[in-house]
This record gives C-alpha cells, sequence and structure tokens, in this order.
C-alpha cells in the first residue's frame, strides 16, 4: 500500500508557519486533554491540534476498519495494537481530509469548530501505556567517552559492545511527557577519598540525548523477530531525555547496572513520529567494526537522519544550545536493537518503548550528556549571560528538539522541556 500522505507536493488549508516541525506530511499521533476537559487521541498539523475521535464521530474514516471507540482512549495502544496496514489507512486518510483540494471539512464550519483546536487549548499526556521499557547504549562515541571515564581509556569498550546492542530494563512508571518537572533525586553516593558511602541529593544531575521507539504487539513468548522483518513492528519515535544522577549511577552501577541513577524520570516529547513519516530520511547505518553474527546482519539503510540538539535555560534567562548531534551516527540501529531484545524469545508489547541510550557524536559539540560535554566537570560549560554548568543545577531546564530535512522537507518531533527542581520536601502536617 503506498503512502499517500507523504507527497511532498502536498498543501493544505490550514493556515500553517512555513519551517513548522507538522507539515500536512508529518501527521504524528498523540493524546491531548481537550478545552472541554476530555482525553482524546489526535494529530497535529501546524499549529493545529486535530481530535481524531471526533473525526471519526463525524464519519471522515468511513470504509477503514476502525471500532468505534478506538480514539476515544487515553492512550494509543489499541490504535497501535491495530497494526501497520490500519495506520497507514489512517494516516493517508487524515492527509487527504486536510488536503488543499478537499473541502469536505474545510467549508463545514461545525466540524472544523468541533474537530480543530489550537495548542494553547490542548494539554498534552502520555501518548503510550508503557508497558516496558527497554534502555540501550548504542552509541560507540558515547560508550568510548564514558567508558574512559569511569574505566580507562584502553578498556573503555567492553569486549562485548561490538558484539551485541548492549542494554538493560529500565523503569517504565517514571517516563513522563514534556513539561512535567522533575525533582532532583537522592540516593548513595561515594565521596573522592572517602570509604563509606554517604547518602543525600545528587550533586551531579544530567540529561542524556536520546530517541526512543515504540512497538505494536510483536510476538508470542519464544518467538524471535528477524532483523529484516523488525521494522514492521515500530509504530514510530519521540525524542528521549533520559535523566541521570551520575554520582549515583557511579557508586551502585557494578555489577548489575544503573538502578535509582535513572529510574527516577525519563521525558520524552509528547507526539509520536511514525516510521511511514521518516521514510523519505532513511540512511545507512556506520559500518560494522566486527563481523557480525548472523541474526544481527541486515540489508539496506535501516536507521534515519534526524537532527538533534539540545539547549539549557536556566530560569528567567534565555537558553544556550550546548550540544548538536544526529541520530544516524548510533553504531546500533533499531532493527537489531529489536532483533537482539528478542533472539531468546522475549515478547514485545504495544506501547513498549525502548530507547537508543545516549547519542554522541564524534566532537564535543555534539556529546550527549553533560557528564561529556563537561568532562565530568572539570570543562565546565559557558552559557549565555555567563553562567556557568558542570552539571544541571535546581531550576534550570533542558530542552531536547529533533528534525529532519531534506530538499526543502522537514518532518519535526517538536520538543521535550522539562525543569529540574529542587528536591522533594514533603509538606508539614
Amino acid at each position: 500500500m503506498p503512502i499517500t500522505a507523504n507527497d511532498p507536493g502536498r498543501k493544505t488549508w490550514l493556515d500553517i508557519p512555513e519551517d513548522t516541525d507538522f507539515p500536512i506530511q508529518n501527521i504524528p499521533f498523540g493524546v491531548f486533554l481537550t478545552r472541554d476537559d476530555i482525553i482524546t487521541i489526535g494529530t497535529r498539523i501546524g499549529d493545529y491540534a486535530i481530535d481524531l475521535g471526533a473525526l471519526h464521530q463525524l464519519g471522515y474514516f468511513d470504509g477503514i476498519p476502525l471500532t468505534d471507540d478506538i480514539f476515544l482512549q487515553d492512550t494509543l495502544n489499541d490504535f497501535i495494537s491495530d497494526g501497520k496496514k490500519t495506520w497507514r489507512l489512517v494516516r493517508n486518510r487524515i492527509a487527504n481530509i486536510f488536503d488543499a483540494k478537499n473541502f469536505k471539512l474545510k467549508d463545514n464550519q461545525d466540524h472544523r469548530n468541533t474537530v480543530l483546536f489550537t495548542l494553547d487549548e490542548i494539554e498534552m499526556q502520555m501518548p503510550v501505556q508503557v508497558g516496558d521499557y527497554t534502555d540501550f547504549y548504542s552509541s560507540k562515541e558515547h560508550a568510548t567517552n564514558v567508558g574512559s571515564m569511569f574505566r580507562d581509556a584502553e578498556n573503555a569498550l567492553l569486549p562485548n559492545w561490538l558484539h551485541i546492542p548492549v542494554g538493560y530494563h529500565g523503569r517504565s512508571s517514571s517516563i513522563i511527557p514534556s513539561g512535567i518537572p522533575v525533582h532532583r533525586p537522592k540516593g548513595q553516593t561515594m565521596p573522592e577519598g572517602a570509604d563509606s558511602p554517604v547518602f543525600g541529593p545528587s550533586q551531579k544531575v544530567d540529561f542524556e540525548l536520546e530517541m526512543a521507539f515504540i512497538t505494536t504487539d510483536a510476538n508470542p513468548l519464544g518467538e524471535p523477530i528477524p532483523v529484516d522483518e523488525a521494522e514492521d513492528y515500530i509504530f514510530g519515535m519521540v525524542v528521549f531525555n533520559d535523566w541521570s544522577a551520575r554520582d549515583i549511577q557511579k557508586w551502585e552501577y557494578v555489577p548489575l547496572g544503573p538502578f535509582l541513577a535513572k529510574n527516577f524520570a525519563s521525558s520524552i516529547s509528547p507526539w509520536i513520529v511514525t516510521m511511514d513519516a521518516l521514510e523519505p530520511f532513511r540512511t545507512k547505518s556506520p559500518e560494522p567494526e566486527k563481523e557480525l553474527l548472523p541474526y544481527l546482519q541486515y540489508k539496506g539503510k535501516k536507521t534515519f537522519d534526524i537532527n538533534l540538539e539540545i539547549s539549557i535555560q536556566p530560569d528567567n534567562a534565555e537558553e544556550t544550545v550546548v550540544s548538536k548531534a544526529n541520530f544516524k551516527d548510533l553504531y546500533w540501529n533499531m532493527s537489531q536493537q529489536l532483533a537482539h531484545h528478542t533472539v531468546n524469545g522475549c515478547p514485545v508489547n504495544s506501547g513498549d518503548m525502548m530507547a537508543s541510550g545516549t547519542i554522541s557524536g564524534t566532537d564535543k559539540n555534539s556529546y550527549g550528556s553533560m557528564l561529556e560535554l563537561t568532562w565530568s566537570g572539570k570543562e565546565p560549560l559557558k552559557l549565555n549571560g555567563g553562567s556557568e554548568r558542570k552539571f544541571i543545577e535546581d531550576n534550570d531546564t533542558v530542552i531536547m528538539r529533533g528534525y529532519c530535512q531534506s530538499e526543502g522537507r522537514r518532518i519535526g518531533f517538536g520538543e521535550v522541556k522539562t525543569k529540574l527542581l529542587p528536591v522533594f520536601e514533603p509538606k508539614k502536617k
């Protein structure tokens, strides 16, 4: 089935900014609270949010096999479970409804009043209920930098790293959408020169620039997903800030890996950009440096050219862009990650989230964490306005953005924007 929604020549009758992340060729999916306090599934074109539940009730999806309540839910999980054919049919139909040459909705003011919302009339929610969350470690540059700091340059990459997409199972309950603040976490740390740990607030709160993909129901228990079929089970992607407490992490991560240092919060951009929308930006992954086992070998272009950037904004100050990176630089691609995740028969469900791990490039201006950008605090970053940062301070806001662009076409993810609040203090009774 062709992806007609991607037609680069298509225009919309909606009045949208020329440089928007959300042209009619994007059509992402999300969940929002409307001005009438109703939660609905929707999409976005320009600066308009579109109520898909209302569109469906008004008959605009006639001919597509959808249940009556498919868009009247508070998560996208059931819609994602319907599979790739349904996603494509719905996305193609939305593109047709809002095409400049289609007057059916454009000329029906009552329907437009019901279906369309401006962004200040909605509140974005978590788009999926995340049953399981896996965090990979797929950037060779990041793994090398961190290995050099935590161990030594000679043993920066552990022997398994070039052979498997390393990952760990994270905490899904603390994944939150953009706009929800995060408190500075507490935990155990081992101060330099001390012989016993102390308990208190983390002094090294950090961000991690990542992307995450969301899966559909993929495989029964015991059945692996082949690497060249993996993309059939990926619905779309979000920008992902995997918050980290580096001092807590350094003390706890041996032998089982991150725990409290990572599970206090992860923040995502609220609109899921589909794999179909990203199709024009497909590109090659880095060449493997070691011969891979057959189940990780793939053909064709399996990654995407996604520009990423990070900004830090102190309270009541302007933001400073501190890093620019690209998703395509990841050594391990999504297909390999999903194939490895399931090669032992692990089942994958609708709404599961798989994060890439920190995305870092080859030069300092493309590093994806403060740990690398300041080399563990030894080289503070200078921000606009003259202040400096070794790590993230209380009341700083971290903003991450992602977009694809080529030959005049732009498909974006919007932003994930999160403020770090001081340590949580319970109210006195």
